[in-house]
């Protein structure tokens, strides 16, 4: 479904705990009494409008996502949570159109001869949401934070940055256990947290010993950043609703939004309503065909097709029966029919050519691919142990309820696996317990699809991100691989300096997964959002945006023009 959380815990994520009981009446009945609601909306609107002087419309930029997301920049991973951290919170450097690292807070830095040594100069002046100005310890402080929660994109860091100094007001330095080459590019994803704020609101006791809960409780529903934007309005689980940061230092667009709403739903009719009335303005990409086709078809609305270098992956467990027999997975890898998948499923999406997107630098188009072959698949269950008692090992094949076209590649694989003899059971289930009981051994399923960003440009992050041992309990690694020998390659492969070197080891690592067949490697992932074309500018639908998640909804860099909208 969606990716690159990247560890979280979502089980406390309610604004409800905030909200008072007059409040919680009143959205009550607003959900009971539809044009009770319509009526309230249309007034803010009036209102709001008003407020900003004749003439004016408040220029605001709303599109769906696959809620929960997380706002605190040590917790959120995900896709809606990155897009959210990415315009509230800062971060040392910035990728330009082509991925490449430019100074951002960092004005400029320096690395060690041996690679292990990083010094980053901030500039002066970067204010926070709350007007404190954003200095090394606070970049210090968001470091050691985020490695020591361990959640959404910690894995980047943990075991990596082993030690963060306070050189003085403007320079922190960073002291790598080993070198690492794309360590530039692995900072899109360090968001720089207002210290003093969350030291005010650490609450006692907590799981973090004398910073007991590490303001958990508080970033639930406040941001803590110096971006573009700041939260102005948060109930979780319905939207985020966030507001221009006046006294942004760096660059916002003349025309960018006055407020971005995160909407959190993917229900299809809602979503062709809204964005028929001109309410919405970029849709989720968890969209059906159906839906995509049906969008499109709206005055106005097209569809923009963003490669993110992600992939689609079914992840296989290698841990549970029977998916733990070699032979067992490689007779399902057979019997998946790719072709009918990218052609009627996916339309438009490329079949995927081992466990790296042919888009992102370092793929190795050599590596093997399995094909549909029933025959194949029937010699390969022969030679599984579980062979002679089929009929005692069911799968099943999990989907995420949120993301209709995964229902579909279910019951194509689970009609492929019938006639092989092999019974499966397709299973729905919501993201959010997916999140959950992948977080276990235990209560991982056998099979679930998932949509899985690349990290950072480069095939290194996926090969670390899917099958490095630090990521087994997140939603990003169901195969359990768990495997020494690959944790060891992929480090050494980071950890090497030399692009044209590095680059080299993960050929090798791309073999080496496809050899031991943990996954279905479907299709390279297409992220596709319907959006109005008549009002607004967006880069990225038109090829100029920044192919990195998060960064391809900075709506810093998006225009919205309310005059030129349908009256």
């Amino acid at each position: 479904m969606k990716g690159g959380d990247k560890r979280r815990d979502w089980k406390d994520n309610g604004v409800i705990l905030y909200v008072s009981k007059k409040r919680k009446e009143m959205m009550s009945m607003i959900r009971v009494n539809k044009i009770l609601c319509i009526s309230l909306l249309v007034c803010l609107v009036v209102v709001g409008v008003a407020s900003m002087g004749a003439g004016e419309e408040k220029r605001i930029l709303r599109y769906t996502q696959a809620f929960p997301t997380a706002i605190d920049p040590a917790v959120g991973g995900d896709y809606s949570s990155t897009r959210a951290l990415t315009i509230l919170y800062d971060t040392l450097v910035y990728p330009d159109k082509t991925g490449a690292p430019q100074s951002h807070v960092a004005e400029s830095w320096e690395v060690s001869p041996d690679g292990k040594t990083w010094t980053f100069h901030l500039r002066s002046g970067v204010k926070f949401h709350n007007g404190d100005e954003l200095t090394a310890e606070d970049v210090a402080f968001s470091m050691e934070r985020l490695v020591t929660i361990g959640e959404g994109w910690a894995f980047l860091f943990t075991g990596l940055v082993e030690r963060t100094e306070l050189v003085d007001k403007y320079r922190v330095r960073f002291s790598l256990k080993n070198p690492f080459g794309p360590f530039l590019t692995i900072l899109y994803k360090f968001y720089i947290a207002n210290k003093d704020i969350i030291v005010a609101n650490i609450k006692k006791p907590g799981a973090y010993g004398d910073f007991g809960d590490y303001g958990r409780d508080y970033l639930l529903t406040h941001d803590v950043g110096s971006g573009p934007y700041m939260v102005k309005e948060f109930s979780v689980g319905e939207y985020l609703l966030m507001e221009r940061f006046p006294k942004y230092w760096g660059y916002v667009a003349s025309n960018a939004p006055d407020e971005v709403k995160q909407i959190g739903t993917t229900e299809s009719v809602t979503i062709k309503t809204m964005m028929s009335r001109q309410e919405l303005e970029i849709s989720d990409q968890w969209q059906s065909l159906e839906s995509l086709r049906s969008l499109d078809r709206l005055e106005g609305v097209d569809i923009a097709r963003l490669g993110l270098g992600g992939v689609f992956h079914y992840m296989i467990n290698t841990r549970k029966p029977p998916t733990d027999d070699i032979h067992f997975r490689k007779a399902i890898a057979f019997a998946t029919d790719y072709k009918t998948l990218v052609t009627q499923i996916l339309p438009g999406y490329k079949q995927g050519w081992g466990p790296v997107s042919a888009s992102v630098p370092g793929h190795d188009p050599k590596v093997f691919q399995y094909s549909f072959d029933l025959d194949k698949a029937r010699e390969e269950l022969k030679k599984s142990k579980y062979y002679a008692q089929l009929d005692k090992y069911p799968v099943e094949l999990h989907w995420v309820g949120e993301v209709p076209s995964e229902e579909k590649v279910a019951l194509l694989l689970q009609a492929s696996l019938a006639k092989i003899g092999v019974t499966a059971k397709v299973v729905k289930d919501p993201w959010l317990s997916v999140v959950e009981y992948m977080a276990k051994e235990d209560t991982s399923p056998h099979t679930i699809p998932m949509f899985l960003p690349s990290d950072f440009p480069e095939a290194g992050a996926l090969l670390k991100s899917r099958y490095h041992s630090v990521s087994a309990h997140t939603f990003t690694q169901n195969e359990w691989l768990r495997d020494t020998k690959y944790d060891k390659m992929i480090e050494e492969a980071l950890a090497t300096v030399d692009r044209g070197e590095r680059f080299a080891k993960y050929v090798k690592l791309q073999h080496y997964i496809a050899d031991l067949c943990p996954t279905l490697f479907l299709a390279d992932d297409l992220s596709q959002h319907a959006y109005q074309t008549t009002y607004m500018d967006w880069p990225a639908a038109r090829g100029e945006g920044i192919p990195i998640i998060g960064y391809e909804l900075d709506a810093r860099w998006i225009q919205i023009y309310p005059e030129k909208k349908a009256r």
